[in-house]
């Protein structure tokens, strides 16, 4: 179905503009903004299904590494980027949903300056634990923490970053009182929770695999809605505390107002890209889940879908927007 909703929306362009115009882009060079340095997980990332967008489109695509402010420098650059479809930008979760409820204003309107083009991937988070608390589950650990009030610490990368507003939303669903531990860098925060300064941490997968396969930390749960594949043995947030699913992603907007074809276009080979068994490998082998592109429209969804329930997170945590 999927498929054929984008072969009617080609159709549909060739017809609006013409064959020729639809075939014609690219005819030059294609920008795409990341907002991470540069060997930075999501760099990575972008630069591995550029490659291969590169080769479909016939087109060079050069990766814009645009770091810092989280992740607005990088946004407020794309935002104001010409929407002539030769300018893109690898855009997070934080970028478009959480930062709009934690800053007070923004240079960009997460909203109306962006067309979405295709959804990359979506990757969990894990609750860990150093092995010398004597916990196995979620519940467990929150009837420890009842129990022994003031005695464990959540090593975050602070308050209004994704890991402290999630330690900060599991401390209000289960009734906990953890206190959260805010890190400029989360490796400092690992290497003090493996030595047991701290007690619990949130880490994406890249960062947790290998300290599970040491038994260094030990995994209560993962934040995506199911399990994730791979780790099945470690239940689902979800599973303990209903509703609960928080994953960061990364897709592909272009600035507001990007003709159409280029939009359909990088849509329709981003598909044909993320469901190829080496991009999917690959993707998993850096903690990332992919099942496609989504269309446009399916894309639009997520990012509302996952604005709302930020703003309902921020609200239940008390986040006041600085």
């Amino acid at each position: 179905m999927r498929n054929l909703v984008r072969a009617l929306s080609l159709a549909a362009l060739c017809c609006a503009f013409g064959e020729t115009d639809a075939q014609s882009w690219p005819t030059r060079p294609i920008r795409v903004i990341v907002s991470f340095a540069p060997g930075s997980a999501p760099d990575i990332i972008c630069r591995f299904v550029t490659d291969r967008l590169s080769r479909a489109v016939g087109q060079q695509i050069v990766v814009d590494n645009r770091p810092g402010s989280g992740n607005i420098i990088a946004a407020q650059a794309a935002a104001r980027s010409a929407p002539d479809g030769y300018n893109f930008f690898c855009a997070t979760a934080a970028t478009l949903v959480s930062n709009p409820h934690t800053f007070k204003s923004l240079p960009y309107d997460p909203v109306r300056d962006f067309a979405p083009v295709a959804m990359i991937a979506k990757g969990p988070f894990f609750v860990l634990v150093h092995p010398g608390v004597p916990v196995k589950t979620l519940a467990e650990l929150a009837a420890y923490d009842k129990a022994n009030p003031g005695k464990l610490t959540f090593a975050t990368d602070g308050l209004r970053n994704f890991t402290g507003m999630m330690a900060a939303w599991l401390n209000k669903i289960a009734g906990t009182n953890i206190l959260t531990v805010p890190y400029a860098g989360m490796p400092l925060g690992i290497q003090d929770t493996l030595a047991g300064r701290t007690q619990v941490i949130i880490l994406a997968i890249p960062a947790a695999a290998p300290r599970i396969r040491s038994g260094e930390l030990r995994p209560l749960a993962a934040s995506f809605a199911k399990r994730v594949p791979g780790y099945e043995n470690v239940p689902a947030i979800a599973e303990t505390y209903p509703g609960f699913e928080l994953v960061g992603w990364f897709l592909i907007v272009a600035p507001a107002g990007t003709p159409a074809e280029a939009v359909q276009r990088v849509n329709l080979e981003m598909d044909k890209i993320l469901k190829d068994p080496e991009t999917v490998r690959r993707l998993r082998d850096l903690g990332f889940f992919t099942e496609g592109a989504e269309t446009p429209d399916a894309v639009a969804g997520t990012i509302r879908s996952d604005r709302e329930k930020w703003e309902r997170i921020v609200k239940e945590i008390g986040i006041q927007p600085e």
